[in-house]
């Protein structure tokens, strides 16, 4: 049997740990799905603080800030992140050399336009290894993703071409279309990510088990052949 193709849009911020970690756990669901159903995962763009200044802000100030809660809460929370992100086989932890620099918030627009020119030059395979190596630097790394150099070189590890990158980064018709898909997923009441939409029009939100994004891609495709026959 011809496994059944499903389109996934996912609406998420590189500054999110839950979205890495519902990525990490849809990836288990598609795993358990093989030859029952193929997806094909597009990533669409959520600023989760729009208005983050280009030098960014300490993570755990801007979670204080934010939030009103206090330190000891926070350290618990990325505890408890770490732990299921460990479980949905992905990691939040640094991983680079000597002292681990401290975690930061970054404005991502810029980190948007590039996943959006990703998938229109090169397709969607292109745009998730993009999408991944920008959570590896954030999470991983610790990189300055506010910083273009860096944005630069992460997109051309992927195999993106440095100069179309570039000119893509001060393209205003490409951050119209940016700003205009975080407008349309407002309009979907989409208020928080991870938000994955199938088939255009099915909504699961959140970062979910693999056995609910097993259940409700199941339900979608058979929804979607049932309309098709």
């Amino acid at each position: 049997m011809t496994a059944h193709r499903l389109t996934i849009d996912i609406y998420s911020d590189v500054m999110c740990p839950w979205c890495l970690i519902g990525y990490g756990q849809l990836t288990k669901a598609l795993s358990d799905l093989e030859g029952e159903i193929a997806a094909e995962i597009r990533w669409r763009p959520f600023e989760l603080n729009p208005q983050m200044p280009a030098e960014g802000e300490e993570q755990e100030a801007h979670l204080q800030r934010k939030y009103g809660r206090p330190a000891e809460e926070g350290a618990a929370l990325r505890g408890q992140m770490k732990a299921i992100a460990e479980g949905a086989g992905v990691s939040l932890s640094y991983e680079g050399e000597g002292e681990a620099p401290p975690a930061m918030m970054w404005n991502t627009r810029d980190c948007h336009k590039l996943l959006t020119f990703a998938l229109e030059q090169a397709g969607p395979e292109v745009q998730t290894a993009l999408k991944l190596a920008l959570f590896r630097a954030h999470f991983n790394d610790r990189k300055r993703l506010g910083d273009r150099g860096v944005l630069l070189d992460i997109a051309a590890s992927v195999g993106l071409h440095r100069a179309a990158a570039r000119a893509a980064l001060d393209d205003p018709e490409l951050e119209a279309r940016v700003l205009a898909e975080e407008a349309q997923a407002w309009d979907m009441n989409i208020s928080g990510v991870p938000a994955m939409i199938v088939e255009g029009k099915f909504l699961i939100p959140g970062a979910q088990s693999p056995e609910v994004y097993v259940n409700a891609l199941r339900r979608v495709a058979e929804k979607t052949r049932a309309a098709a026959q």
